[in-house]
């Protein structure tokens, strides 16, 4: 099992930054695909970002709508992934979740490839 545990979540003005974070608990975690995806209020949850490494590389993968602007890295020596935000604007408001896949074949974008969650943070962006 899996424990994953967000942070850094909370208000930004428009046009701000904020960096979450996603502890995760195992020895297996640089094995793991690490996402990150977002629910809005009213909204289903949607993908934002994935990454995955290996040794000597890694790849990554964004939604459209955050490309340029958000940036997924992880660190495997302290099974953290983060996700830095830029140029936040207020629909980007929503919970961030951060999710593993312990079986990766691809950098999946669907919440069913993802077997671990976290329970989320809260980022608001105010215009």
């Amino acid at each position: 099992q899996v424990q994953l545990v967000e942070s850094g979540g909370g208000l930004v003005q428009a046009g701000g930054s904020l960096r979450l974070s996603c502890a995760a608990s195992g020895r297996t975690f640089s094995n793991y695909a690490m996402g990150w995806f977002r629910q809005a209020p009213g909204k289903e949850r949607e993908f934002v970002a994935a990454a995955i490494s290996w040794s000597g590389g890694g790849n990554t993968r964004y939604a459209d709508s955050v490309k340029g602007r958000f940036t997924i890295s992880r660190d495997n020596a302290k099974n953290t992934v983060y996700l830095q935000m830029n140029s936040l604007k207020p629909e980007d408001t929503a919970i961030y979740y951060c999710a593993a896949d312990r079986t990766p074949l691809i950098l999946a974008t669907t919440q069913d490839s993802y077997d671990f969650w976290g329970q989320g943070t809260q980022v608001t962006v105010s215009s």
